[in-house]
């Protein structure tokens, strides 16, 4: 079983999922995890050097692409092999996609029984006449738990990805979540001593998939207790939060997180609550402002909160004030994205009615709404790339408000920000540090106020905390005096 990582920190814990229920198959089977630095040829050729009978794939929306291009070389490489594909991408609408025709089977939601099932009857000589499977919705405390699956090096060195409950009681219509209808749980009991053997084993960073991680007050709080207990220097654990479920006990639990050991995410996606009604989101904006503030003063905790941009109904400017309304309190990252129309989401359902067009190859986002041009989603695009090494990184966090520093909105300072620098560099990455704080110093100064001494001094006072590195030259320009020697914090 094979799929392509977004990177080797991120471990698959589909395949863990799967090779644990394989039964009498699980020995001989071999996960083989790839990431998207390597070439489509040599994940190939490593899959085919083992020889073998069956290839399962995990198809993902960052994958597919690149997994389809393994398939057809595998396709040459092993024409013996039985090819099997599964995961979100390939589980929905799989007719479309021309990978299907790659597959001898597609093994279509949950896989942990269809898949073994299938192994086992295709290791017997036995071909089932049917060519997709449905793997249905097991009960959890039914299938046997993917953690003996990590290694050693896996639990030292990468993620260790781990779930309580599968499913969403939302129906978000973005969201391949809201197509699994209902929650379901891992005994808890078992779930608390998987935990345990992994931080003994050695975990360090313990991520959590459930999408709800508070739903359920009373089971969330059994769980962070477990952690607390347990606690030590090094150890990372990161939840995903919904806004407005976070009774007293709660708050006093992740109140006692040390600093560095809590990360938190917290979707908002939009504050414009006719855009959240039309796409079935529920939620309340003073719950998610009460949540952000509990989060950010009575708590140590590292927050990440997501906005989204190309919602049917929502302009550039209810956008942008979204994001200042965000900004404002100040979560530590604010991952902006791009609306995609996912495989199964009935976010297609807007398309007529709100001039919506999708580019039709993975990631499929929206390029143009009625209320969005393509040139007004593809500067909002880019100001996100650079919002991310500017903004989230921490790295200019007293020299970018300097931006908005007469009372304009954040948001248009970022897109002007964002449009100079592409003009000047035609691309969002692979910047050198030294260019961006040249461009972003030349940017300030072209806007008028404070003087280039000012802006360069603050952003000295940006390196000095550790947070980049400096050019020697630049260092001399400011004669190494900070901003709190010019009287300007």
């Amino acid at each position: 079983m094979a799929t392509i990582n977004a990177t080797w920190s991120h471990p698959s814990l589909g395949l863990r999922c799967l090779r644990a229920n394989l039964g009498p198959c699980r020995e001989r089977c071999t996960i083989v995890e790839l990431d998207s630095r390597g070439s489509a040829e040599a994940h190939a050729e490593r899959i085919a050097a083992l020889r073998p009978k069956i290839v399962g794939l995990g198809v993902y929306i960052w994958n597919a692409a690149a997994i389809r291009r393994v398939a057809a070389l595998l396709r040459r490489a092993v024409p013996d092999a039985i090819l099997v594909l599964g995961g979100p991408e390939i589980s929905h609408e799989w007719d479309a996609q021309p990978i299907a025709g790659d597959a001898d089977f597609i093994v279509c939601g949950d896989g942990e029984a269809a898949f073994a099932d299938l192994c086992g009857e295709l290791m017997a000589g036995r071909r089932p006449s049917g060519r997709v499977m449905a793997g249905g919705r097991p009960e959890l405390a039914s299938l046997r738990r993917p953690y003996a699956e990590y290694t050693d090096e896996d639990l030292r060195s990468r993620f260790t990805y781990v779930e309580t409950t599968r499913g969403c009681p939302f129906r978000c219509e973005f969201c391949l979540s809201s197509l699994d209808p209902g929650v379901r749980r891992w005994p808890l009991a078992e779930t608390l001593s998987d935990l345990d053997r992994l931080i003994r084993r050695g975990a360090r960073r313990l991520k959590f998939v459930d999408r709800t991680f508070n739903l359920e007050p009373d089971r969330a709080e059994a769980v962070l207790r477990f952690l607390l207990d347990r606690m030590q220097p090094g150890l990372v654990v990161h939840f995903e939060l919904v806004p407005g479920r976070l009774p007293g006990r709660i708050r006093e639990l992740l109140g006692r997180f040390p600093s560095g050991s809590l990360r938190v995410e917290v979707g908002v996606q939009t504050f414009d609550e006719a855009v959240a009604a039309r796409v079935g989101r529920r939620q309340t904006n003073a719950d998610v402002e009460e949540t952000l503030r509990f989060l950010r003063e009575e708590t140590r905790a590292h927050v990440h909160a997501d906005l989204l941009a190309g919602l049917p109904g929502e302009d550039l400017q209810s956008f942008g004030r979204g994001f200042d309304r965000l900004l404002a309190m100040a979560p530590a990252e604010i991952q902006v994205g791009i609306l995609k129309r996912l495989r199964g989401t009935t976010i297609a359902r807007h398309i007529e009615e709100w001039g919506m067009l999708f580019d039709q190859a993975p990631p499929y986002p929206v390029l143009r709404t009625r209320d969005l041009t393509e040139r007004d989603l593809e500067r909002v695009s880019r100001t996100a790339r650079y919002w991310e090494r500017l903004g989230n990184r921490g790295r200019f966090s007293r020299t970018l408000p300097l931006l908005w520093r007469d009372g304009r909105s954040p948001f248009d300072a970022l897109l002007e920000l964002s449009d100079a620098l592409f003009s000047r560099f035609r691309a969002a990455h692979g910047i050198a540090e030294q260019d961006l704080v040249a461009a972003l110093i030349a940017h300030l100064t072209k806007q008028g106020a404070p003087p280039a001494e000012i802006a360069a001094a603050l952003m000295a006072d940006d390196a000095g905390r550790g947070r980049f590195r400096l050019s020697r030259s630049f260092q001399c320009c400011t004669n190494g005096r900070s901003a709190s020697d010019k009287n300007v914090g």
